[in-house]
């Protein structure tokens, strides 16, 4: 009877073997899928200290393609280079913001160049005398070219997105939205360029590059006009 009772006291205190070795797969499952709620949670909440896994930057991009090549006749008299604050919010009809819905606030910095075309002028265009000693030049006004944004010294400083808009962003990017904020802090470049001296000064520029030019050339009067 006695022995009886040991064997049943060493089936209770003794466990197998592969019940320890099942607990460690099943507690590496839940650290993993701890760490993976834990990132998801970062990503919606944008919290930089919930990043478990961290980022690595590689660069795999391909090498430049040329498309085009264009010839310029033209005289770049000025550069300007703005600053603008952006400040775009796209919401849903019928949904309330913070369900659906975002809004940047993206600080753009770009150039603009104004310039005189010379490609077209023709023979007309140039009046000499008989002692080549006054010239008149006739150009076209002066003209912006496209602004051109900076992106080493552009930011967004915040960006506000609705749940859907969170939740959709952890599936797949939205390149739609950053290229709306880009176009309108181009246009809004553009505008104040327009709204500057900057054709004024490219024009005024110009003239002087012509003027030296030509008295180089001999030339004791030279008189440019913009039409």
């Amino acid at each position: 009877m006695g022995e009886d009772t040991a064997n049943r006291r060493s089936s209770r205190g003794t466990r197998p073997a592969g019940s320890a070795r099942r607990r460690w797969p099943l507690a590496a499952v839940v650290l993993v899928v701890l760490a993976v709620a834990l990132m998801l949670v970062g990503q919606i909440l944008r919290l930089p200290g919930l990043d478990v896994f961290g980022t690595d930057m590689k660069d795999r991009s391909g090498p430049a393609v040329l498309k085009s090549v264009q010839d310029m006749h033209r005289y770049e008299g000025a550069a300007g280079t703005y600053q603008v604050v952006v400040d775009l919010e796209q919401d849903a009809r019928f949904l309330p913001a913070a369900i659906r819905g975002t809004r940047t606030l993206y600080v753009a910095t770009g150039g603009v160049t104004a310039y005189v075309e010379l490609g077209g002028v023709g023979k007309d265009a140039v009046t000499v005398d008989a002692q080549r000693t006054t010239a008149t030049l006739r150009l076209p006004h002066a003209r912006l070219g496209s602004p051109a944004l900076d992106p080493e010294r552009s930011y967004a400083v915040s960006k506000q997105r609705g749940l859907l808009d969170r939740l959709g962003d952890l599936f797949s990017d939205n390149p739609a939205s950053e290229r709306a904020v880009n176009v309108l802090a181009a246009r809004r470049i553009g505008d104040a360029a327009r709204q500057s001296d900057l054709t004024s000064r490219a024009e005024r520029n110009t003239t002087s590059m012509l003027q030296g030019l030509l008295r180089a050339l001999g030339f004791e009067r030279v008189t440019v006009t913009y039409t």
